[in-house]
């Protein structure tokens, strides 16, 4: 990474990227274990700061730094300081004063682990991952889609003399409420870096006012491109950052931008079907199409324990910069 926080996916680089997940394969088989742990950061301190509800990231991260025997604390904003005006400033410096060496922050403001890294530096050799902040990056679950897939094609070719590099040459198709996903940005910048063609999928008014500088192509049509692509992922729409109405309802956002059982019979008997959760079952995805073999959605949680462990090893315990 460049320099010691992962605020992004531009903080890693094409290399940074391979690098993380060649690290993530080797913490797959500590998770197989009888006892899942190591004492790679033994004696570290990891803070899950997440001042935005969170179920997966969050267990996904505590778990992970459990497994690499690092101290973890759990900060509740709804039960802190914060609630009797103390600033994030101060909260934030606090905690740090208390001997925490990473701080893994989600909140509902664009740019807020950004910021607490900036306050950190100001005091101490803390590091910050960015768990999610508004609708701007989710860097980690960009990680943990680019193993996954990666995993998938590697059995795939498993018999091959020659394997594809990385998502080298495949189409994936990003579809629903891009405007308001910070995982839509993150993974187009990490699924272009490592060779994959990006289509976005989305009603006008679900995308972003400009998509200048995404290295991506454009449809409107679902049916269209679900034949084509080698995966589809698909987004919840955002309701809890929407200020207005983005679609006319539910069922008319389903009827045309949903992932139903008969468009799934369009897709190709390889293509994989992917969701970064929590899943809505039958608006944006039916649920046998999320049941189905070839949904990979439960595989996705399960590699993000691996993919963390690698990020916090290669902050705290590798002493190594990842990437440019």
């Amino acid at each position: 990474m460049s320099g010691r926080h992962l605020l992004g996916v531009a903080d890693l680089g094409t290399e940074g990227i391979d690098e993380l997940l060649r690290l993530a394969d080797t913490f797959v088989e500590v998770g197989r274990r009888p006892i899942p742990r190591v004492a790679a950061l033994r004696g570290k301190t990891v803070v899950s700061a997440f001042f935005e509800s969170s179920t997966r990231t969050r267990l996904s991260f505590e778990t992970a730094a459990k497994r690499l025997s690092a101290d973890v604390m759990t900060f509740t904003s709804s039960s802190s300081s914060l609630n009797k005006g103390e600033s994030l400033r101060d909260t934030v410096l606090t905690i740090e004063a208390m001997g925490a060496d990473a701080f893994v922050v989600r909140h509902s403001c664009a740019g807020v682990p950004s910021q607490v890294a900036g306050w950190l530096g100001e005091v101490g050799e803390a590091v910050v991952v960015n768990a999610g902040d508004g609708a701007h990056e989710h860097p980690t679950q960009a990680l943990l889609d680019c193993f996954t897939i990666t995993r998938e094609r590697r059995a795939r070719f498993a018999s091959a003399a020659t394997r594809p590099r990385a998502l080298e040459g495949l189409h994936i198709a990003i579809v629903g409420d891009i405007r308001h996903s910070r995982v839509a940005r993150s993974d187009v910048l990490a699924f272009n870096a490592l060779g994959a063609e990006v289509t976005l999928v989305a009603p006008p008014t679900l995308l972003p006012p400009s998509l200048e500088g995404w290295p991506v192509a454009l449809s409107h049509d679902l049916e269209a491109v679900l034949p084509k692509c080698d995966v589809a992922y698909l987004l919840r729409l955002q309701n809890e950052r929407m200020t207005e109405q983005f679609v006319p309802s539910l069922h008319e956002y389903t009827a045309t931008y949903g992932l139903t059982a008969s468009r799934a019979r369009l897709l190709g008997p390889e293509t994989l079907v992917m969701h970064p959760g929590p899943v809505r079952r039958g608006i944006e995805i039916a649920a046998e199409v999320a049941d189905s073999p070839r949904s990979v959605i439960t595989t996705q949680v399960a590699n993000g324990v691996a993919v963390r462990m690698a990020v916090l090893y290669h902050l705290l315990g590798s002493g190594a910069p990842v990437g440019a």
